[in-house]
């Protein structure tokens, strides 16, 4: 069983910056943020398998975001920069104790523990 609890969401003007911060109990071997606006499917923004540090971004943010994982807090990061209105949404960690295909590293199906969402507002 893996616990996952988010934090740092709030409010923010476009253009700012936010962290969020996922703190996991029990062994993780993949974790991930997923994003999901009012009336939109949940989508992966992020992933990273935390032993080796290799992340993957998707392409409609990896220039603003950056993923990060403490290994003595056992604690996700997501580093969000000049934020947009379009990054309105709850923001999800989700987190997996083995291995997945690629194509399900941003896909919700490839992951079991999700933690309960923060909100993050951006005001134009």
């Amino acid at each position: 069983e893996v616990l996952l609890v988010e934090s740092g969401g709030g409010s923010v003007q476009a253009g700012g910056s936010l962290r969020l911060s996922c703190a996991a109990s029990g062994y993780t071997y993949r974790m991930a943020w997923f994003r999901q606006a009012p009336g939109a499917e949940r989508e992966g923004v992020a992933s990273m398998y935390v032993h080796t540090g290799k992340a993957i971004y998707a392409a409609s943010v990896k220039d603003r975001i950056t993923i990060s994982h403490d290994n003595t807090k056992a604690t996700l990061y997501l580093q969000m920069n000049s934020l947009k209105p379009e990054d309105t949404a709850v923001y999800y960690c989700a987190a997996d104790t083995a291995p997945v295909a690629s194509r399900l590293l941003l896909d919700r199906a490839g992951y079991h523990y999700w933690g309960q969402g923060t909100q993050v507002t951006v005001s134009s």
